[in-house]
């Protein structure tokens, strides 16, 4: 059987019930090419009691782990919510395929974290990422979703790529939307949402871009028309 686990946000949000079907499974997997985790691979053992064979995106995106469900149980370790990234979606599809049984295990993730800031999440739109770039190859096309937020006055989430710090993050958002033609003036950095290291600014990008010490994981809110009360809200953090 392969079960697909969801982490939460933190070391020690791991339901009862995923621990028990932990100590059941022959083989573990931590899937950690998404996310920069905020605790260590230690940290995680000694809460589930169990070694597990960290898996790159090769190693998941390649459906071994099915192959091996098809022989014992076998579990993967997704930070936040274990369906959240497309290639998780894949690991199912193949599953039923193959004829598999399989069982979600969900958890909390950065998507209902956010609602910390005070911002509505009915409000939110569609949900972007920005990659990292390289020296020859600058892609940009999460700004269209940012500027198609704006236009239905709905916030964005935008999910950063493991790896980049917030200096490096906003340089290459104020040449994306200079790209654009879209005027950005305030946003909302989350930190670590969920955890001891948990820290929300709501700050203009020139004192975001000053501001070293954000810790990953993170990510970035671009607010759309703002309520009276999510405004009201949002000012805590400045």
């Amino acid at each position: 059987m392969l079960y697909l686990i969801g982490l939460g946000l933190n070391e020690k949000s791991l339901s009862k019930e995923a621990i028990e079907i932990l100590k059941r499974c022959k083989r573990v997997y931590l899937e950690e090419y998404t996310v920069d985790f905020p605790y260590t691979h230690q940290a995680l053992i000694d809460e589930i009691g169990k070694k597990f064979v960290a898996a790159n995106r090769e190693k998941v995106e390649n459906l071994e782990i099915v192959d091996e469900a098809k022989k014992m149980d076998v579990a993967l370790l997704v930070y936040g919510s274990p369906l959240t990234a497309t290639t998780h979606i894949t690991l199912i599809e193949e599953a039923i395929l193959s004829g598999i049984k399989y069982r979600i295990i969900n958890n909390a993730s950065v998507l209902d974290a956010v609602a910390e800031t005070g911002l509505q999440l009915y409000k939110f739109g569609k949900i972007t990422s920005m990659p990292s770039w390289k020296q020859s190859y600058e892609p940009d096309s999460f700004m269209e979703i940012i500027k198609e937020n704006k236009s239905i006055k709905a916030h964005t989430l935008l999910l950063i790529d493991i790896g980049l710090d917030i200096k490096k993050t906003i340089e290459q958002l104020e040449k994306a939307a200079k790209n654009h033609s879209i005027k950005l003036n305030k946003l909302v950095v989350c930190q670590a949402l969920g955890t001891k290291k948990q820290k929300i600014m709501y700050r203009d990008m020139n004192e975001i871009k000053e501001f070293t010490g954000v810790q990953k994981p993170y990510c970035i809110i671009i607010p759309g028309e703002l309520h009276f009360m999510e405004k009201k809200m949002l000012e805590r953090f400045n």
